[in-house]
């Protein structure tokens, strides 16, 4: 009986800390080129086996299957670096953050491996099982694109300007690959046309002549990402060192965190002012602006970055491994907490709402072609 598809990329996943466990235990392996070499090595034997796995199936297989299983092998990696960083484990990744990613013991990038391990992992699983059984995976790879390309985003910047910059290894240089795979599953997923779901054309009509008043929700909602906006601004002119006081007090007071050398939350802040703002804006446009079936589409991508971005910002300024001076100061952490939740929550309520009422997010119907004309003919 032949496995599933995904169970097999699974078994070769968790193959991961095997081959970390025999590095960290051989020290001929610890030398920065050795780590290259190997890990080159170990994700194109990778690659090979996954197309071994795929040659007995007819129908031709989806590029980005290979994308979504080698991802799914480093996912493994970075679970086992946040377990081992945060003492449930030993004996892995001792080697590699001393000569290939030592940015990898930051509080920052122990929850970004946790991230990748637990929600990147279990969404690569589910789009392959459906991918294999012809079903739609289309708004479960657009979360993963959202949370992946900020993931790269921030992650590899971040590397480069805060203080671990000075302190690069060749191992790092396979982060090449995996930062421009997501951008092209990005174009791979937008360049697909979408699968629309079934709505009257009377229903469309109906929802498209409401007004803003008649849809308190996409007001609401309108309202929320504008706060959004004005969060996002003011946080990139507090890390581009703005001199008002309001600035100067915020960055002390309420997050120290923002000021941690290590780069990653000025690189985060300056992600949502130069790319979620004008992200937001649109957003704002197509609850306004009835038939923007873009939407449909955005909103999901929007809910994986904010979701991604805000896990690992708001785990990192409370982490034990973020010095104490830096983490949220204890009578301001519901205020702060609280806004930072709401960056995540209010984008995948967006998506929720798009997706459950898509009537008014929909091409409109054309003149003469509604449900009543329909019958009358």
């Amino acid at each position: 009986m032949r496995l599933p598809v995904e169970i097999c990329v699974l078994g070769l996943s968790l193959l991961a800390p095997a081959v970390l466990y025999t590095m960290n235990n051989v020290p001929a392996l610890h030398e920065p080129l050795p780590i290259l070499v190997i890990g080159v090595a170990v994700l194109g034997s990778l690659l090979l086996l996954l197309l071994l796995l795929t040659l007995p199936h007819k129908k031709t297989v989806d590029p980005l299957f290979y994308v979504f299983a080698e991802f799914s092998f480093t996912c493994v990696v970075g679970l086992t670096n946040a377990l081992e960083q945060d003492g449930f484990i030993s004996g892995y990744m001792g080697f590699y953050l001393k000569m290939g990613e030592p940015h990898l013991s930051t509080a920052y990038a122990v929850m970004m491996s946790y991230w990748d391990g637990v929600v990147h992992l279990i969404l690569f699983l589910i789009v392959i099982h459906r991918m294999f059984r012809g079903k739609s995976y289309r708004s479960l790879a657009l979360l993963w694109v959202g949370s992946s390309i900020t993931h790269q985003l921030v992650h590899i910047p971040g590397v480069f300007v805060g203080k671990h910059g000075s302190n690069i290894h060749p191992a790092f240089w396979r982060n090449v690959p995996f930062f421009f795979a997501p951008f092209w599953a990005a174009f791979m997923l937008f360049s697909r046309p979408r699968v629309m779901p079934i709505v009257t054309a009377d229903k469309i009509t109906a929802e498209q002549k409401k007004g803003p008043l008649s849809r308190p929700l996409d007001l609401q909602l309108a309202v929320l990402l504008l706060g959004g906006v004005a969060v996002s601004v003011f946080r990139g002119f507090v890390v581009l060192d703005c001199p008002l006081d309001f600035c100067f007090k915020y960055i002390y007071q309420f997050e120290p965190y923002l000021n941690d050398p290590v780069g990653f939350p000025r690189v985060m802040m300056l992600v949502y002012l130069f790319y979620a703002v004008p992200l937001m804006t649109v957003l704002i446009y197509g609850l306004m602006r009835p038939g923007c079936s873009w939407m449909l589409d955005w909103t999901l991508f929007f809910a994986g970055a904010t979701a991604q971005a805000q896990w690992c910002h708001i785990g990192a300024s409370l982490h034990s491994r973020t010095p104490f001076t830096y983490r949220v100061p204890a009578d301001k952490w519901w205020t702060v907490i609280t806004f930072n939740v709401l960056l995540a929550v209010v984008p995948a309520l967006l998506a929720l709402h798009c997706h459950n009422r898509p009537a008014y997010f929909m091409k409109p119907a054309p003149k003469g072609h509604s449900d009543g004309n329909k019958k009358n003919n």
